[in-house]
């Protein structure tokens, strides 16, 4: 078999999942999720803006890091360098429009993300 015929054989199987199918199961995925938990992300957001003002923040508690610096030092390691390049590249290929999409995708993400950690 030469490498031409098994080119072309993955070549039809990456056309056939990375195409519609992988749309369809992350943006069905995220919605059923997000159902699935209540709106979480959406409805929970006030209270992360609390945790991240430090509402819940104890000053005589020594040695411990606050709630903000744990946050983006989680965000660090997870957001890292390649997100923030791809952003603006984004944006110069695709234009304003580029924004929106990655909105959507955010949403979908986070309600991933969460269903990942809460089991």
């Amino acid at each position: 078999m030469s490498m031409e015929i098994v080119d072309r054989i993955l070549s039809f199987i990456v056309d056939l999942v990375w195409g519609w199918p992988i749309v369809i199961l992350l943006v069905g995925g995220g919605a059923f999720l997000t159902f699935f938990s209540r709106f979480l992300p959406f409805l929970g957001f006030s209270h992360a803006l609390e945790v991240i003002r430090g509402d819940y923040d104890n000053p005589n508690d020594p040695g411990e890091i606050s709630h903000f610096r744990a946050l983006t030092t989680a965000l660090s390691a997870t957001v890292g360098m390649g997100n923030i390049a791809g952003v603006a590249i984004a944006i110069t290929q695709g234009g304003p429009g580029a924004i929106f999409w990655m909105w959507l995708t955010a949403i979908v993400g986070m309600v991933l993300r969460l269903a990942l950690f809460r089991g």
